[in-house]
């Protein structure tokens, strides 16, 4: 089981940052809305909704026009497809939807803007049965962590890896900066503290192991216990 976490923790970087954008290939091959919404061009993209283009037809990855915008960054391209009634909560082949791509790029404005338009910080995605929120506290993106508690994303969701946002902050983080904000954004928002990993490890416990002495005194200040 050891040699598994290890393992896991390992790959889990790698994973988590990799969802898999269109290549170049494929953006080559794009036409219609997919080809307007990574380029980011509104008016071709009202130009075929005015045609009746399908707003949630899917490329060979399962991806939506709105997907594929997220992935590129294209903030307006987000907003013309939502307001035309594109389905935000539409999932791709590796089970990410609009919000979870935004987090896991650090695209505050991209999150933002979909946060505006009513997509939900609340679904359950990835093949890790995870949320948005997991996914940006592993990679500490605090900014976009904070922005996802606003909206209401689910504190003490376990995914099947059985660690929650607080947990993955500490266990696929650095014990740096960005990491250690994240983790003081969840403590502060109420993020259950005792919750812990499939092995009984605390997350003040976890922290304490790895030597990460700014995230172990916030939790104990908070009144984490290990």
């Amino acid at each position: 089981m050891r040699n598994l976490l290890i393992c896991l923790i390992t790959l889990l970087p790698g994973l988590a940052a990799a969802q898999i954008p269109p290549s170049t290939t494929e953006v080559s091959r794009y036409t219609g809305l997919h080809a307007a919404a990574h380029r980011g061009d509104v008016a071709d993209i009202e130009r075929l909704i005015s045609s009746k283009a399908d707003l949630n037809a899917r490329d060979a990855y399962g991806r939506t026009p709105l997907h594929v915008a997220t992935h590129a960054g294209k903030v307006d391209a987000i907003r013309t497809l939502i307001k035309a009634g594109a389905n935000h909560a539409l999932l791709e082949n590796d089970r990410y939807d609009a919000i979870t791509i935004a987090s896991v790029a650090n695209n505050e404005d991209a999150l933002r803007m979909l946060l505006s338009l009513g997509a939900s910080a609340k679904l359950i995605t990835s093949r890790y049965d995870g949320t948005a929120l997991i996914a940006a506290a592993h990679l500490g993106h605090a900014g976009v962590v904070k922005q996802l508690i606003a909206a209401g994303a689910p504190l003490d969701h376990v995914n099947n890896l059985h660690w929650t946002a607080l947990i993955e902050s500490i266990v696929l983080g650095d014990g740096g900066a960005r990491h250690t904000e994240t983790l003081r954004a969840l403590v502060s928002a109420g993020a259950n503290l005792q919750l812990a990993d499939r092995n009984g490890n605390t997350p003040l416990k976890l922290a304490q192991g790895r030597g990460y002495k700014a995230m172990g005194e916030i939790l104990e200040k908070a009144g984490a216990k290990p």
